[in-house]
Parts: structure tokens; C-alpha cells; sequence
């Protein structure tokens, strides 16, 4: 990474408001400013490095954040730590970053350490680049001046190059004269993202990057950003609580819930082969089926699915996405279960039916094509494949093999 200084925002630079005359200028200008950002395979690239964590843990007076969390990121790749809010996961890239120093454990680049018992490399050190959740700007420098703050070791001339050569990337250098309040939030995304690539660190981590965009820009800048970071070729962290967006961008995703990591692995793996419950829910909503196994299945209203590996008389949960529920106009028994439609909500492409069953004490929910004539007070027939079915132990929320996490993308 080239020659960079610490960024430290305190709450007085942050309220600092800027009152240069030429910045509103770029204010009044802004109808019809392009939102295209610059042409794709011109990031300048990195040397991606291996970062790993081994057995991180920390806390906050008292209170356990992370818990004996290791895993691995490869160069080059992009991983999304996912989770709720709280989880641990802004600890993790805090601790990283070194603006957090854990309590025990070891940070580890290149197999060289660079937090731990033996060591603890300030954050200019470390070769590794924050992009923080609210972009902190320095709303008194221009956008040039914000993205080559980190650039001080280099020669002024080439600092002020290697800046606009990174504006240029993101579509902004026509507009490095500005001020930050003179942008939009997508705008100031960009510009953060450029001052995070100008240095070229071996490993950028980037903390809820697109949390402040709304749903129609958030798409796009994401999509552009991915572009990006697949140029500059850094290994990446990409902490989210959105699991669409995880599944959309991480090579891999670790699943995180209270400091502990639950899974790691692809987002297939994660999607199709939850560890756990919690694991199933956090990817898509559910139907959860409660029965009993009996001679290697569970019994449920909706048929019998195979459970070999619990015992007998096993309290258990059959989950099914609403997706996998094959709905039909009833035409007598044998069709499938029988149900009737108390809710239609047309949501776009599809339909979500809320369908009352016999046996349930809430409706069983089904996605289906928009346009195919189901409407409240239908009797319709409910059928659904086994291979669709997650099984889970009441009891531990593991689940039983057929949807078992393969042992290669478990944490």
C-alpha cells in the first residue's frame, strides 16, 4: 500500500462546515450532472494480501463482541461478514483495521502479525484501507483534497495524479474542486470509495458502504463498486446486515450472531445448506413445520420428510421456502393437501397467498406467478417436493443430513 496517514475524524471535524465561496458553485451546477461513473478496467490495481483472524476475541466493559472468531480471507477474495446489528461484525473490521486492539487472539497478514501478543502495527501500517459507513468526509477540503489525504508520502504531483486518476474511476474528477455537502449521498459514496482505492491497499474493508443509499441507487452503486473492487484486485471485507446483498457480492459470506461465527462458506452453501435455523431464517422467510419423527421422518401436515438421523420421537421443524410450495386448483383427494386461500398480495412478478390448513395455527404462505386466477376463498391443493425441505431438531436447531452444510463451508 502506498504511503498513507491515519484518518481520524473527531466530532469537531465532523460538524465542520464548510464556507469556501466556490463550493456552492458546484451546488448550482449540479442539473444534469451525469450519474455514469468512469470507464470499467482503469482501477488501478493492488497486491492482494491473506488476511486471517485466529481465535479473536474482545469485549466492551465487560460485555463479550466477538467470540473466538477465526477465519481466513484469500487475496482477491471479497467476503461479506453478514449479521444483525450488534453481532460483532464492525468489531471484527474495527480489530482489523487496528482501531480496535482485541483482547485475545491474532491478526495476521501474510502469515506476519500484525495484532496480537507479539505485536501491533498502527493503522498507517498495516497496508489496509476503511471505507467507513457514513463516507467521513472532510466537509472543509475539496473532494481532491478528501481523496488524497491518505497520499502524503508521495510526491505532491504524483499525490494529486493518482487522486484523479481514482475521481476519474468513479465518474467524479470533472467535480474535485467541490465540497462534500455540494454532493449526493451516492455522490459522497463515491468519493469515499476513491480515497479508499487512491493508496492501493493489499486489503480494503468496507463497513455498511451502501446502508445510506435508497433501494434504486443502492442497486446500481453497488453493482459499479463491485466493478471497482474487482479491478484494484485487493482482498476485500464487506461488513452488511442486508442478506440479498451478501449473496450478491461475497465470494464467500460469514454469518455471524452473537460474536460468534455461525457459517462460512458460498452463498449457495449458505442458502441451500444452512447450519442451523437461525441460519435458514436470516436468508429468506419460512414456513416452519413442527412434528415428530417417527421411523426416519418427520410427520407433518403437509406429508412425511426424511429425518434419518434423528431418533424417534424427536421433537423437530420441517422449514420450507415459499417458493417451494406447489399450489393448484383443488379437484378432489388425492390432489395434494387441501387449503383454502385467505389472502392474495401481488407483489410484481409473483403473488404471495396466504393459505389456511388444516392442522396449522397460522397460514401457510406460497409464492406464485402473478396471472394464473388465484384469488381469496379458493380451495386449492398444496404439494411440495422433499428435496425442498430443511429439517431441523427442535431442540439443538441443527439439522438433520439432508440439509446439512457441507464440512468444507462450515465455520
Amino acid at each position: 500500500m502506498r504511503g498513507t496517514r491515519k484518518i481520524l475524524l473527531s466530532a469537531e471535524n465532523k460538524n465542520i462546515v464548510a464556507t469556501h465561496g466556490d463550493a456552492g458553485k458546484g451546488a448550482q451546477s449540479r442539473a444534469g450532472r451525469a450519474d455514469r461513473w468512469g470507464e470499467w478496467g482503469t482501477a488501478g490495481a493492488a497486491i492482494a494480501a491473506r488476511l486471517s483472524f485466529e481465535a479473536i476475541s474482545h469485549a466492551y466493559e465487560g460485555v463479550a463482541s466477538v467470540r473466538d472468531v477465526s477465519l481466513t480471507v484469500e487475496p482477491g477474495e471479497v467476503l461479506c461478514l453478514l449479521g444483525h446489528s450488534g453481532c460483532g461484525k464492525t468489531t471484527l473490521l474495527r480489530i482489523a483495521a487496528g482501531v480496535e486492539r482485541q483482547r485475545a487472539g491474532r491478526v495476521v497478514i501474510n502469515d506476519r502479525e500484525i495484532a496480537g501478543p507479539d505485536a501491533f502495527l498502527p493503522p498507517e501500517k498495516r497496508g489496509i484501507g476503511l471505507m467507513f459507513q457514513d463516507y467521513a468526509l472532510f466537509p472543509h477540503l475539496s473532494i481532491l483534497d478528501n481523496v488524497r489525504f491518505g497520499l502524503t508520502a508521495l510526491p505532491p504531483a504524483e499525490a494529486e495524479r493518482e487522486a484523479l486518476h481514482a475521481l476519474e474511476r468513479v465518474g467524479l474528477k470533472n467535480y474535485a474542486r467541490d465540497y462534500p455537502h455540494a454532493l449526493s449521498g451516492g455522490e459522497q459514496q463515491r468519493v469515499a470509495l476513491a480515497r479508499a482505492i487512491a493508496p492501493r491497499p493489499s486489503v480494503l474493508l468496507m463497513d455498511e458502504p451502501f446502508s445510506g443509499l435508497d433501494r434504486r441507487m443502492r442497486d446500481s452503486v453497488r453493482d459499479e463498486t463491485m466493478a471497482v473492487l474487482r479491478e484494484t484486485r485487493a482482498t476485500c471485507i464487506v461488513v452488511t446486515h442486508d442478506p440479498e446483498e451478501a449473496l450478491r457480492m461475497g465470494d464467500r459470506i460469514a454469518l455471524m450472531r452473537a460474536g460468534r461465527l455461525i457459517q462460512l462458506g458460498t452463498a449457495d452453501a449458505l442458502y441451500n445448506h444452512p447450519a442451523d435455523i437461525f441460519a435458514a431464517r436470516f436468508f429468506s422467510e419460512l414456513n416452519e413445520l413442527e412434528g415428530t419423527v417417527v421411523g426416519g421422518a418427520l410427520e407433518t401436515v403437509l406429508g412425511r420428510f426424511p429425518a434419518p438421523e434423528l431418533d424417534d420421537g424427536t421433537s423437530a421443524i420441517a422449514c420450507l421456502r415459499p417458493h417451494a410450495v406447489r399450489v393448484t386448483l383443488w379437484e378432489g383427494p388425492g390432489e395434494g393437501v387441501a387449503g383454502r386461500i385467505v389472502n392474495r398480495h401481488f407483489l410484481g412478478e409473483v403473488d404471495q397467498l396466504d393459505i389456511a390448513v388444516d392442522g396449522l395455527s397460522r397460514p401457510l404462505k406460497a409464492r406464485v406467478r402473478t396471472g394464473q386466477g388465484f384469488r381469496s376463498g379458493l380451495d386449492v391443493a398444496l404439494a411440495v417436493e422433499a428435496r425442498d425441505i430443511l429439517v431441523f431438531a427442535s431442540d439443538s436447531g441443527r439439522p438433520a443430513p439432508q440439509s446439512a452444510t457441507r464440512p468444507d463451508e462450515t465455520a
